[in-house]
């Protein structure tokens, strides 16, 4: 089973991202450069955190027009999984995979700890191993990650959520990551690749990896 992270000039979280998806699917991932468009025989793609382009204009504005999001957005238009974290979640809006945008925390700093985090949905393809309401401890890293939704948001869309009062952000209606209509494709500002060991101080990220993995292996089964 072929997974594929795609790399920008300022990724900084691919190294991190690759032990996590090897230690899910005992397959090393592709590492895709952001001026490759071909990627046969993946049926996963992960776009990892970091400052893609140095955040130039905005966060992820400049990656969305990347040679290698024009081959994800067909991959994703094609039923492919797609996981964004932090950075991967802000090109993901602006790339209009997602809805919403993701603007400066409220705080106006940057925020870097471990924060609990609630789960709204387990039938979706990224948290079939999680219960309803469960809490993960998965930590944060960002200075952009107040979530800004879009008026028509559905709320079935809301896949995660900040626990009462441990929002370090100030996204809106504590949102921590969301799926497009289709629910092929995640996007979420806390980072699962660094809670999948308990001795990092949390393997609760390991819960949302191995759901994409089933949902993978459902999908390469089905095109077998």
């Amino acid at each position: 089973m072929q997974s594929a992270i795609i790399v920008f000039p300022g990724s900084n979280r691919e190294r991190d991202a690759a032990v996590a998806l090897r230690r899910s699917t005992g397959r090393e991932p592709l590492h895709i450069w952001h001026r490759e468009t071909d990627f046969p025989d993946v049926v996963l793609i992960l776009l990892p955190g970091g400052f893609s382009y140095g955040d130039y204009l905005r966060c992820g504005a400049i990656a969305r027009f990347s040679p290698a999001m024009q081959a994800v957005t067909a991959f994703a238009a094609d039923g492919g999984l797609v996981l964004g974290i932090c950075n991967g979640f802000q090109i993901l809006c602006e790339a209009g995979l997602l809805p919403g945008v993701l603007r400066p925390n409220a705080s106006l700093e940057f925020v870097c700890m471990d924060v609990p985090v609630r789960v709204e949905r387990t039938d979706t393809k990224f948290t079939s191993r999680c219960e309803t309401g469960q809490e993960l401890v998965i930590p944060v890293k960002h200075g952009e990650g107040c979530y800004h939704a879009p008026a028509d948001l559905d709320d079935e869309q809301i896949v995660l959520r900040y626990a009462r009062g441990a929002n370090p952000n100030g996204s809106e209606r504590d949102i921590a990551g969301v799926v497009n209509a289709d629910g092929n494709v995640l996007g979420l500002m806390p980072h699962p690749e660094h809670a999948v060991d308990p001795l990092l101080g949390s393997g609760d990220g390991a819960l949302v990896l191995a759901s994409l993995m089933d949902a993978a292996r459902e999908r390469l089964y089905a095109r077998a």
